[in-house]
């Protein structure tokens, strides 16, 4: 039986292990998705050592980075990203091969494209840690100018006190890559001026859980147009797949 599995730590609701059991299970697929919980990324080779029939890994928080320089080969949008969420698993006679690869940036962009028009030109990213920068590879493929936007002063970045109305009107598309909002704290979410927004702005949260969090009813009472990240997991599901199938 073929193996896959996530590794990081900690590890508490997996949305892909009952993704992909259940799709395994529907398709007649013989295999098994497992999760790894490591408490440190040296552990990757024992995982690797213990699990001779293991042929793809998902990878989360707080590996993404860490794991690159475990790996023989990464793909250059992966490279570009700087942070791998999927890895292929070769078995070459005795050897063990690992290709990396990213997801988040293809799951993202295939979800948010639809929602994009012409007076969508800039982008605030609300956050700056792994999946933010998947966020910003996408976000400038699709053509769009970004912003990082951190609690703390550093280059190449704003603060959220920064945000005016008329950086809102001006960056009209913001990405929450923040777990502000998320459950249990659904009463939180990031310090913006909601009153400056309109039918011109997209808001997107990364965060399923809850289906609609406070950031994203904010700005749809104001008219914003928004959605959550549940249909990017799904197609970052999708995307894993094939790489562990064989896409390049």
């Amino acid at each position: 039986m073929d193996k896959y599995g996530l590794i990081g730590y900690p590890l508490g609701h997996s949305f892909s292990i009952n993704y992909f059991n259940q799709r395994f299970a529907d398709e007649g697929i013989n295999a098994k998705y497992m999760n790894f919980e490591i408490p440190t990324i040296d552990d990757l080779a024992e995982v690797l050592d213990s699990n001779p029939e293991l042929k793809g890994l998902n990878v989360t928080i707080p590996y993404k980075q860490k794991v690159m320089e475990y790996l023989d080969s990464i793909s250059p949008e992966a490279r570009a990203i700087g942070a791998v969420n999927v890895i292929r698993v070769t078995h070459v006679g005795k050897e063990i091969k690992l290709k990396g690869f990213n997801s988040d940036v293809i799951g993202f962009t295939q979800s948010i494209e639809p929602m994009l028009e012409d007076c969508h030109k800039k982008a605030l990213i609300l956050g700056t840690g792994g999946a933010s920068k998947a966020i910003d590879y996408g976000l400038r493929s699709l053509g769009l100018e970004t912003v990082f936007v951190s609690r703390y002063r550093r280059p190449e970045t704003i603060c959220y006190e920064d945000i005016t109305p008329e950086v809102i009107k001006e960056y009209n598309v913001i990405v929450n890559c923040t777990p502000l909002g998320m459950f249990p704290k659904t009463e939180e979410c990031p310090n913006l001026p909601y009153e400056a927004m309109d039918e011109h702005t997209i808001l997107y949260d990364l965060i399923y859980n809850p289906d609609e969090t406070l950031f994203m009813k904010k700005g749809a009472e104001r008219g914003a147009n928004v959605k959550n990240g549940l249909e990017m997991l799904l197609l970052q599901a999708f995307a894993s797949w094939e790489f562990w199938n064989g896409r390049e």
